[in-house]
């Protein structure tokens, strides 16, 4: 016996970083550029919680800041389907990318750069970005970040017919 797929047409979603709410109407193109979104995403070191004494902050911006690319790519090959207007899943991609990312990296990509480049050769990388004073206010933001990060991959996640409790 064939089992019912339900598709999801239209969303109505809250968006993360006080963009609002919107609903989304999405077909194929769309739900397939969610999935793809959803998938890099749920799978970064940038959008799960960190503890104090894990990982590196260097990796976790890199990691948001190769989503730039990532999200381009996935919103090219979708074309112009996929959309740009606020209540497409490209629009609501572009803004996450501009709204939500871009701020967080401008600030602290060039900060934590200047604060590497102190370190000694015979300093590792960890032990030199925990000497930083400003290493636990990142790691704070960060986390901020990732639970509107989060909040972005459970309206990809609703696209695609994922239910998230």
């Amino acid at each position: 016996m064939k089992k019912k797929t339900f598709k999801i047409k239209t969303a109505s979603v809250s968006l993360p970083f006080g963009l609002g709410q919107v609903e989304l109407q999405t077909d194929e193109t769309a739900r397939r550029a969610a999935w793809a979104l959803y998938v890099e995403l749920t799978t970064r070191i940038a959008t799960q919680q960190l503890e104090a004494d894990e990982g590196l902050m260097r990796e976790a911006l890199n990691s948001l800041y190769s989503l730039f690319s990532t999200t381009r790519q996935i919103l090219r090959e979708a074309g112009p389907n996929v959309g740009a207007s606020p209540d497409s899943v490209g629009g609501v991609a572009i803004e996450v990318l501009n709204k939500g990312l871009r701020p967080f990296l401008s600030e602290w990509h060039p900060a934590l750069l200047a604060w590497e480049a102190q370190r000694s050769q015979n300093e590792s990388p960890k032990e030199h970005e925990k000497r930083w004073n400003r290493e636990p206010q990142l790691r704070s933001e960060l986390k901020n970040l990732s639970k509107e990060l989060e909040k972005y991959t459970n309206v990809l996640g609703k696209i695609v017919g994922i239910n998230k409790k």
